[in-house]
């Protein structure tokens, strides 16, 4: 037989674009259409609904960047079309390549009841079936008119991510504004040709089924009447039944498809809109629930579920209504789909606390599942957190966006820091937007990783990152893909079901021990800079708020603020989503974000305030207090107390002697405290620090530590999530000095400050050391105004270590200094929370920060002593041009630290000390005992709070941050009733794999490496 698929297959498809498709809808009317424009942002329904129209038609331009306008489509079904399916067409404007980027829509019955969303890929309305002639048509559209950001010539620097530089020029025309008759039979052929069509193309050439399917095919084409396609579709239909009913093969591959529409929070479009969204997308969802009854939907993020609560109460009672029955299903079980890499051990527990017990006390539901499909790479201390939220399950599809390696894996443990394994799964679809192609269904089966020994995978199915989610031709589509020759098996499955099923039939699956890099998107460890210091500094105040105010209620009966703090969390939490505390979002969002911090701010200072001044007293009594939130002692103020400072406490600092200050006879000077002799040459740069004790040298020799250097920053694509390891090929350093002064010199401190000038901007640093520490604080401002630019400050240090260790949550993870594979290679930039730490045997070196997250590791060989150079740079600034046109422009402030002869346990200690200074408040209180206190350094305490039951227990968590076993006590300051080890939601647990064991006034504990442990105290009575 000749070849002719070529032919058939190019037949196919013009038949099916020029003829087949547009018959759908064979007959139409025009709807009349108005139109009012609301002048600012969105208004409520009742207002959009009574607001007065003007006329509009098909064809006029409409819809100001992030405006919203309220559209009235009126019509009558004409009396032909009695007893037939009618539709209304809405077109706003649409490009069908952009579903959830451009404008959308929500239908609105004229009683206010939502009907369904509208987007690029869901332009119908359904008015009746069977429709009555006469019958009056009226709907109403809120329409939001986005602009599009992401175009198709992308990453190009635009003005309209923020409402306040976009302009008003209308961004759309109406399109297509139609009351039409839905043919359904021409809708299913449409459906079968291109399951048929799609499934042909992914078959070898070579195989008895490919040609079935094609022959098939060409039966169907030849049925067609191309001039009465309405009239012969059935008979088309049933040429291609055989091949349509022809089962699986028993051992194809099957996957679990769960409706989706992964909603980004904020992106290229801001908060407000995300509320909108998620209201059109959910509307939509819940209708095609009631039209098809073997899908399933899935949502995860509790924030948006409290938005439709909020904001759109009917379309939540659908909501309510579906997941009851089991079909609208919440997932992940966290406030938001959240960065992993940088939120802190307590915020990160907290996204699980407040989204799990939100799904809880909403819908009576446990998720098992964590479901993170689009986070930025997975840090090593997560498994421990998921397992001790209640949960044991990890979905993320990310990892496949990996430039250099493939993941080795699609099903396996993931083992985290402390050694807790979580069952994980990559969906080998690569893909969070399936749509039921067959290109998508294939790779899925072809891609597995896990073939022979596993069988099953899962495909979130739906248009997504703008919302939109699933459509009634994906829904059909996987109809046929149930059981289809040549196919992958397709079953609507929740994801619990799929998981289990995964679980059950993969007994022994590989392990991976660490973090989960993604090997792209590094840059957004530094992006945006305010808000991620805006993040660091609610997360901190949120400690201290929690720590006052409940030692204040369990000290003085201070009523303690849960509903304050309750609301507080969850914004911080909502700003942590993968695409805001990232700095990948437009303009719009971080304006907002930076003003939402401020606010927050000043309101955890109010709490924090109020709390200390009814801990220390009458204000009249002139005593100075000094509290001390960190988790060690210092100043002679014990951790999680308060004092009148005196001596040095047991470890503190250190002693060392009074600071002094010489000039050196070539320029800069030399700074000493017994401790440390740090020499600052003539350009500002520090060329020396020498441990005094150890005689040890922290600065490698003919280097210059605390150097500013700047790098050109354009990346291939995604410019405010990547930088491509390129860009070191260029550096410049800036050595040259305005200004090398001592401003400040006491016996207590010495201070260097250094200005300097580069491009359009300036850097001012102050190098002080002060009496009896062993490190050297730098405070850095920096007055930024470069575009496509990327500032980093570069230690290089005298020490041969092939790895060095970065914070993380609850504990630390290693990562090489070299590169010996790529994988290592990969890693050329990388999280850290609050410090990282380098050692020989016997001796090393911390570096600490208060508030950056990005930085890269290096190491060299001296060719003049054959030594090891191993360079520490943090990343301050970025400025990239996409999304947000100005990113980081302006003032910014860093404070880091460099502490020669530091172990681990100083690393910790430092890395608190920087991120939690001290407070002083006169009172007429002699000292502020801590309410719990640890009597082993390892053992770190990370939050101490009230329950949030309003029983009046004591929550502590502690953890073994030293990365080894820690037997120790923690001794409370009241007598103690009951001690209940819990999960994260405070609920008596039993996974806890150290000893506790509680007695009158403390607890004893022996945790293993960086064990997580939550404990309930209950006071006892008076």
């Amino acid at each position: 037989m000749h070849d002719d698929r070529s032919l058939v297959e190019s037949r196919l498809k013009r038949v099916l674009d020029e003829r087949i498709r547009p018959a759908v809808y064979p007959e139409s009317v025009p709807l009349e259409v108005s139109i009012w424009t609301a002048p600012g942002e969105p208004v409520p329904v009742a207002e959009g609904l009574a607001a007065p129209r003007t006329p509009i038609a098909a064809g006029d331009a409409w819809g100001a960047p992030w405006g919203t306008s309220w559209l009235t489509v009126a019509g009558t079904v004409p009396e032909a079309w009695a007893g037939r399916t009618v539709e209304a067409l809405i077109d706003l404007g649409f490009d069908a390549n952009m579903p959830g980027f451009q404008c959308e829509g929500l239908v609105y019955r004229p009683d206010g009841t939502p009907v369904k969303g509208l987007n690029p890929r869901n332009q119908w309305v359904r008015i009746a079936a069977p429709a009555a002639g006469g019958e009056q048509v009226l709907l109403h559209v809120e329409a939001a008119s986005n602009p599009v950001i992401l175009d198709y010539h992308p990453f190009l620097p635009t003005e309209l991510g923020d409402r306040e530089t976009a302009g008003s020029e209308p961004q759309y025309r109406l399109e297509r504004m139609d009351l039409a008759v839905f043919d359904e039979t021409v809708w299913q052929l449409v459906m079968d040709l291109e399951v048929l069509g799609e499934l042909m193309a992914e078959l070898p050439a070579d195989g008895a089924r490919r040609w079935e399917v094609l022959r098939a095919v060409e039966r169907a084409l030849d049925a067609i009447d191309l001039q009465d396609v309405n009239g012969t579709a059935a008979a088309a239909r049933s040429q291609l039944a055989g091949v349509l009913a022809a089962p699986a093969a028993p051992s194809a591959h099957r996957i679990s498809a769960v409706g989706h529409a992964h909603i980004d929070s904020a992106w290229l479009w801001p908060l407000r809109e995300t509320v909108r969204k998620v209201a059109r997308t959910t509307a939509n969802m819940t209708a095609l629930l009631e039209d098809e009854p073997d899908f399933v939907y899935t949502m995860s993020q509790a924030q948006q579920y409290a938005w439709i609560k909020e904001h759109r109460p009917e379309v939540y009672a659908r909501v309510k209504k579906a997941v009851a029955e089991g079909r609208f299903v919440p997932a992940g079980g966290m406030w938001v789909e959240s960065d992993t890499n940088m939120p802190s051990s307590e915020a990160m527990a907290r996204q699980f606390v407040h989204g799990k017990r939100f799904f809880l006390e909403e819908f009576g539901v446990e998720n098992q599942e964590a479901w993170l499909p689009d986070t930025f790479g997975f840090t090593g201390g997560l498994p421990q957190i998921i397992r001790n939220a209640g949960s044991k399950w990890l979905l993320t599809q990310k990892i496949s966006w990996s430039q250099i390696n493939k993941f080795p894996h699609h099903t396996f443990l993931w083992e985290g820091i402390d050694g807790t394994r979580i069952f994980t799964h990559f969906p080998p679809v690569d893909t969070y937007n399936c749509s039921m192609k067959g290109s998508e269904i294939a790779h899925a089966a072809r891609n597995f990783k896990d073939k022979g020994v596993a069988r099953h995978s899962i495909a979130p199915t739906g248009w997504g990152d703008g919302g939109g989610g699933t459509t009634r031709e994906m829904v059909a589509k996987a109809a046929r893909l149930r059981d289809l020759e040549g196919s992958a098996t397709v079953r609507w499955e929740r994801p619990a079901a799929f998981f289990e099923k995964a679980e059950a039939e993969y007994a022994h699956p590989p392990v991976w021990v660490g973090e989960l890099y993604l090997e792209l998107h590094r840059a957004t460890l530094t992006s945006q800079a305010r808000t991620k210091q805006g993040n660091r500094r609610s997360e901190n105040l949120l400690r201290e708020a929690e720590l006052w105010s409940a030692t204040a209620a369990l000290r003085t009966g201070l009523p303690y603020p849960y509903r304050e703090l309750d609301r507080i969390w969850k914004t911080v939490l909502l700003h942590q989503f993968h695409d805001i505390l990232p700095g990948s979002s437009i303009a719009w969002v971080h304006r907002e974000a930076e003003a939402t911090y401020a606010g927050l701010a000043a309101e955890l200072e109010a709490l924090i305030a109020r709390a200390q001044r009814a801990l220390a007293g009458d204000a009249a009594g002139g005593r100075d207090l000094v509290f001390n939130a960190a988790p060690h002692a210092r100043s002679s103020v014990p951790a999680g107390g308060a004092a009148a400072p005196t001596a040095a406490l047991p470890g503190s600092a250190g002693s060392g002697s009074g600071c002094t200050v010489a000039a050196r006879p070539e320029g800069g000077f030399v700074l000493a405290n017994g401790l440390l002799s740090v020499t600052v040459d003539a350009d500002g740069l520090v060329t020396s620090v020498v441990d005094t004790a150890n005689g040890r040298e922290a600065v490698a020799p003919g280097t210059r530590a605390n150097l500013l250097q700047l790098h050109p920053d354009f990346p291939n694509m995604w410019d405010a999530w990547d930088v491509d390891q390129f860009y070191r090929n260029t550096v410049t350093d800036l050595t040259e000095a305005d200004e090398v002064a001592v401003v400040h010199e006491s016996d207590d401190a010495v201070t260097v400050r250094v200005a300097r000038s580069f491009g359009s901007s300036t850097a001012v640093q102050t190098l002080t050391l002060r009496a009896g520490d062993r490190r050297l604080d730098i405070d850095t401002e920096v007055d930024w105004h470069e575009t496509e630019k990327f500032l980093k400050a570069a230690f290089p240090l005298d020490l041969h270590t092939e790895r060095y260790a970065a914070e993380t949550q609850f504990g630390y993870l290693h990562r090489p200094t070299h590169t010996n594979t790529s994988w290592e290679a990969a890693k050329f930039e990388a999280c850290n929370h609050r410090f990282v730490h380098l050692e020989e045997p016997g001796w090393g070196v911390a570096l600490v920060t208060a508030s950056t997250y990005g930085h890269d590791v290096t190491r060299t060989v001296r060719d003049t002593d054959g030594g090891t150079t191993t360079t520490v740079r943090f990343s301050l600034l970025r400025a990239p041009r996409f999304p947000d046109p100005r990113t980081d422009q302006g003032l910014h402030r860093f404070r880091h630290a460099l502490v020669p002869g530091a172990g681990i346990a100083d690393a910790v200690r430092e890395g608190y000390r920087i991120s939690l200074p001290e407070r002083r408040v006169t009172g007429s209180a002699e000292a502020v005992r801590p309410l719990v206190e640890p009597d082993h350094d390892a053992l770190v305490v990370s939050a101490v709070k009230l329950a949030d039951d309003g029983s009046g227990d004591l929550v502590v968590r502690v953890y073994e941050a030293h990365g080894g076993r820690a037997r120790g006590r923690l001794a409370t300051s009241f007598p103690l009733a009951a001690a209940v080890p819990c999960d994260l939601l405070e609920r008596p647990w039993d996974g806890t794999r150290g000893e506790v064991t509680a007695d009158g006034d403390g607890v004893s504990l022996a945790l293993r490496p960086f064990e997580l442990v939550t404990l309930r105290l209950t006071p006892a009575a008076g």
